[in-house]
């Protein structure tokens, strides 16, 4: 709890999927009644359990604000990670908060799950008792998976109990998904004889079968049964459509609503069990069975018809982004009815163009105050605020003010100085939803939704924005970067590295741009022209790299005592000079060169001394003038005080 708000949060994936969606809308409205807000922390992939694979998303889940909640839910199965759950339930317990698993099995947590087991043994009796199929078929899923095994387990059992013998190769692997299942399906479809029935541990390669079944030329059911498991929505819109049983996410829901209140309210963990509903269906040869689903196909419907506007509209809004010049006007790009419901945070390191942000290796520390196995960790970003929906007057690109970040603040959704502002969302009583901004495997912020509604299409587009965001604004920080590469190396390319002034070639770059500009249109230019005085004794006597220093010295004399406007050059060894467009003083340059080098000498210590003579020439600058031959005239002049100054001595 902060500030009176009790917030519970939620850890999943993909919460635009139908089921996901309904499991939020009557999580959420549980929890609204006992005066709970949700906050979602949300994934929009699963990592199918491979743990190690690189999946920069999942850092959002590193953002919960542990020290203001009440109860944390896992959806174990969404996320699909064991190692995300037990990092979440380990931090969890160090701050004292009691974890609700939706769909999973862990210590120190109240379990809510669905009995797999019972639900999928109806579905095989209903074959194999009820339409008498002696011949079946199982699809499973991975070899030696867990769940695949159970249900594996649950198939030799009927048969066993309905003395039908089973060897090995009634069982295909499908792996739960699409194209692994039509390769083994495509192996049955080979077969000189057809199973009577094939039995899919879920509803995904049940579809798939089926549809290349009726590729093949087959009927379902007449020539061979097929059957699924899950409920997904998906099977409700197939031809024919598919016996499965469901697993209602509603129940889930409600159990899991029960299971917070439980142990927030009375310190218990509650765990309990959920049967699967049978569905039967078209594709084992029973009646149709078709749920109400016209509000979700409108839905659809109406995403349907936004989705190639919505895709222009983003792409446009990551391209504007990517080619923005400063971050005022990169924000200001994000003004669209596509983001009329978002907060985003960026962390502001990201904007220091010395270096690329997501190429550098992030800098890491000690710290013994996060609870983890390994304290070694990743620099805390600053987070900021850069762009708030509701309030985009703010963002334009002339006015924009880089707002105060998260520094020396928990590095969460929470933090300060944006607490308030997340915390004043949740009075909608609609849930916020969290997405992790990311470009080339590295996090860089978050995003929050804060829909006003439970619309589907709201749910979906959080994935497409959180995508366009991420590129654009990695984009736009890899191309501030290359800009400042190529500003560093045109100084390189246009300056002299050993005194810093313009050399030949940067000199007349500048200088043919500058000649252009009609206000220096016959005025006044002046040349002068410096050269360094005993250069060869120097690099005789003491070395080349006092040669150099004595150099570098005359340089700094002549680049101070001329305007700033002045263009000081390098023109080749010891020669160099300054262009002056408009009036000035030579006589008074001069001597502020001499006085700049009287100082060094009294404080240098260096056993010589570094003077310089200098000549200058003032000319109109028209049509008729000619750099090259103001430098020589200049030059001429400079040998002749040279040549008196010797004379002298």
């Amino acid at each position: 709890m902060i500030n009176g708000k009790k917030l519970v949060a939620l850890c999943t994936s993909r919460v635009y999927e139908p089921q996901i969606h309904s499991f939020i809308v009557k999580l959420n409205k549980c929890l609204i009644e006992k005066g709970y807000s949700l906050l979602i922390f949300a994934i929009n992939s699963d990592i199918y359990w491979e743990e190690d694979r690189i999946a920069t998303e999942k850092y959002i889940f590193d953002l919960i604000p542990y020290e203001y909640l009440d109860c944390v839910i896992i959806m174990d199965e969404k996320i699909k990670s064991h190692k995300i759950a037990h990092k979440i339930i380990d931090n969890s317990g160090y701050h004292n908060i009691p974890v609700v698993i939706a769909d999973g099995r862990y210590e120190n947590a109240s379990c809510i799950n669905f009995d797999y087991e019972q639900g999928f043994e109806q579905v095989v009796r209903h074959v194999i008792e009820h339409h008498k199929v002696t011949r079946p078929h199982m699809m499973a899923g991975q070899p030696d998976n867990e769940f695949s095994n159970r249900r594996i387990d649950i198939f030799k059992k009927v048969l066993s109990e309905n003395n039908i013998a089973f060897d090995q190769s009634m069982v295909s692997y499908g792996y739960f998904w699409a194209d692994p299942c039509r390769i083994a399906m495509q192996k049955i479809l080979d077969q000189k004889e057809l199973p009577e029935a094939l039995i899919c541990a879920n509803d995904v390669m049940a579809i798939t079968a089926s549809d290349m079944l009726s590729d093949a030329g087959y009927r379902v059911p007449d020539d061979i049964i097929v059957t699924g498991f899950d409920g997904y929505d998906e099977i409700y819109f197939t031809s024919p459509k598919v016996t499965s049983a469901s697993c209602d996410i509603i129940l889930l829901a409600d159990a899991t609503a029960d299971a917070v209140f439980d142990a927030i309210e009375n310190k218990k963990l509650h765990n309990h069990n959920i049967i699967p509903s049978f569905i039967a269906n078209e594709s084992c040869g029973c009646p149709e069975y078709s749920e109400q689903r016209q509000a979700l196909r409108d839905l659809f419907n109406e995403s349907f018809a936004r989705h190639n506007d919505d895709n222009r509209i983003l792409q446009q809004i990551t391209s504007s982004m990517q080619t923005s010049t400063t971050v005022g006007e990169m924000v200001s790009n994000l003004d669209s009815y596509k983001t009329e419901s978002i907060l985003l945070f960026v962390d502001r390191n990201c904007f220091m163009n010395n270096d690329n942000y997501f190429t550098i290796e992030e800098t890491t520390y000690n710290n013994s105050d996060i609870h983890t196995d390994n304290q070694k960790q990743i620099m805390p970003k600053e987070f900021a605020l850069i762009f708030d929906s509701d309030h985009v007057d703010a963002y334009k690109p002339e006015t924009f003010v880089f707002p105060e970040s998260s520094k020396n603040h928990s590095e969460n959704v929470l933090s300060l100085p944006f607490r308030d502002r997340v915390l004043e969302l949740t009075e909608s009583g609609y849930p916020l939803i969290f997405n992790a901004l990311d470009y080339m495997n590295r996090p860089f912020g978050f995003v929050c939704f804060f829909f006003r509604n439970y619309f589907i299409s709201n749910y979906s587009n959080s994935m497409n924005v959180t995508n366009a965001i991420s590129i654009g604004f990695g984009g736009y920080i890899n191309m501030q970067y290359q800009r400042s590469l190529l500003g560093k190396m045109d100084e390189m390319y246009r300056h002299d590295s050993l005194t810093g002034l313009y050399n030949r070639i940067g000199f007349q770059n500048v200088f043919k741009k500058l000649c252009k500009k009609p206000e220096y249109n016959n005025h006044t230019i002046t040349v002068i022209m410096s050269d360094l005085d005993g250069l060869k004794y120097i690099n005789d006597t003491f070395g080349h790299a006092e040669g150099d220093n004595a150099i570098a010295t005359v340089a700094s004399a002549l680049d101070n005592a001329t305007p700033d406007s002045a263009l000081c050059v390098r023109f080749g060894g010891d020669e160099l000079f300054a262009v002056i467009f408009g009036n000035c003083d030579t006589d008074k340059i001069t001597d502020t060169i001499t006085e700049y080098l009287k100082d060094y000498n009294d404080t240098s210590g260096k056993p010589y001394l570094v003077s310089t003579s200098c000549g200058s020439m003032t000319t109109i600058l028209d049509d008729n003038f000619s750099i090259t031959q103001a430098l020589k005239e200049a030059d001429d002049r400079m040998y002749i005080i040279k040549k008196n100054r010797i004379g002298k001595r």
